[in-house]
């Protein structure tokens, strides 16, 4: 199995992510709901990420993610 490395992104897309994942809310395959409960916690930069990115997301959650050098926004 080839190993694929962790998409990158903005800090504060991340963190978004991670308050998602953390909530226990859903299954972070359903990227709806992610991105509904990520605008509920007032995370808007990683809804609108998510929805401009949601191939990188999906690969991200089997690869894994890590934030951009430099990138807090």
């Amino acid at each position: 199995m080839e190993r694929t490395n962790p998409v990158k992104l903005p800090e504060a897309v991340l963190s978004g992510i991670e308050a998602v994942r953390l909530s226990g809310k859903t299954n972070m395959l359903d990227i709806q709901m992610v991105q509904k409960i990520a605008f509920d916690m007032e995370y808007f930069e990683a809804v609108l990420w998510i929805e401009d990115n949601i191939e990188l997301y999906k690969l991200g959650i089997f690869a894994g993610f890590e934030v951009i050098e430099g990138g807090d926004s």
